[in-house]
C-alpha cells in the first residue's frame, strides 16, 4: 500500500481515505442498505461510475476497511464485506445522517431521514450496536 498521506494529523490522514466523494457512499450502502457485489452498488440510486467504484473498492481493502471474497455457491461473483474497521465508521455515518438533518434538510427537503433517527439520538451506543448487528446478521445469511 502506497503512502499517500499529505500530513500527520489524524482529521487530515482519515480524510486522505475516506474524504473523497464515494467512499463513505459505498461504505454507506453496505452498512445501511446492504449491497455487497459490484452490481449491487451499479444499480444503487448513486449512480456512481464503473472506473471509480473499482478504484474506491481496491483501496478501502487496501486499508482493511472491506474484504474481498467469494460465495462458498459462487465462486465467481466477489462480494464485498465490512470489516471491524469498516463498522467502526458507524458513528461516523449517524453523526453525518444527524448533521444533514440539522443542517442540509433545508436546501434539500427530500432528504431520505429514517423515522428511527430519534432513536438514535436517545440512546447512541445502542442504535451503533443494533446496526452492527443487523449488517452481521445480513451478511452472515449469505453464507
Amino acid at each position: 500500500m502506497k503512502n499517500s498521506f499529505r500530513c500527520k494529523c489524524p482529521i487530515t490522514s482519515a480524510l486522505d481515505i475516506l474524504g473523497d466523494k464515494w467512499s463513505l457512499v459505498v461504505i454507506k450502502l453496505m452498512l445501511f442498505e446492504g449491497k455487497t457485489t459490484f452490481k449491487d452498488f451499479m444499480e444503487s440510486q448513486e449512480s456512481i461510475a464503473t472506473n471509480v467504484l473499482t478504484d474506491r473498492l481496491k483501496m478501502l481493502e487496501e486499508f482493511g476497511i472491506i474484504n474481498k471474497t467469494k460465495l462458498p455457491n459462487n465462486k465467481k461473483t466477489n462480494i464485498y464485506l465490512l470489516t471491524d474497521k469498516g463498522l467502526a465508521l458507524t458513528p461516523v455515518l449517524m453523526e453525518l445522517t444527524l448533521w444533514s438533518r440539522d443542517n442540509i434538510q433545508e436546501f434539500n427537503p427530500s432528504l431520505n431521514l429514517d423515522e428511527q433517527l430519534g432513536l438514535v439520538e436517545k440512546n447512541k451506543e445502542q442504535a451503533y450496536k443494533q446496526i452492527r448487528d443487523t449488517y452481521l446478521k445480513h451478511t452472515q445469511s449469505l453464507f
